[in-house]
């Protein structure tokens, strides 16, 4: 995987591309763009159509989405200068409920993680 981050036309936006093996074939270009700074609130459009939430804390941008029936949790960190991105992949059919549904003891899902993909991202120039 890598990841290709560019100041966009647009001044305080990037251009947000993920390329995927090393033939270049899985290429991604979305826009990273802010929408309230001040809450650590920004979205990756997809360009399409699709506009993903993304959320800063620390020197973490993560976010969560659902597309047919799997929901996506995405972390991008920033540890010793180098960017650790995971991946984590959840069925949503594939739950187990458990609780009393009551006030005291509300209905609570787990939910099977499917899969999980880790990655350490190193700067090049």
């Amino acid at each position: 995987m890598r990841l290709n981050i560019q100041p966009a036309d647009t001044t305080g936006q990037y251009n947000w591309q993920i390329i995927y093996g090393d033939d270049n074939k899985d290429q991604r270009p979305y826009l990273l763009r802010p929408v309230d700074k001040t809450k650590g609130y920004w979205v990756i459009d997809e360009k399409d159509g699709i506009i993903l939430d993304s959320y800063v804390h620390g020197n973490s941008l993560h976010g969560a989405f659902t597309v047919q029936g799997n929901t996506i949790v995405d972390n991008y960190k920033i540890i010793d200068g180098r960017m650790h991105v995971e991946f984590f992949s959840i069925k949503l059919d594939d739950k187990k409920r458990s609780g009393k549904g009551t006030t005291e003891t509300p209905f609570v899902d787990s939910y099977n993680i499917s899969s999980y993909q880790t990655g350490i991202l190193l700067k090049v120039r």
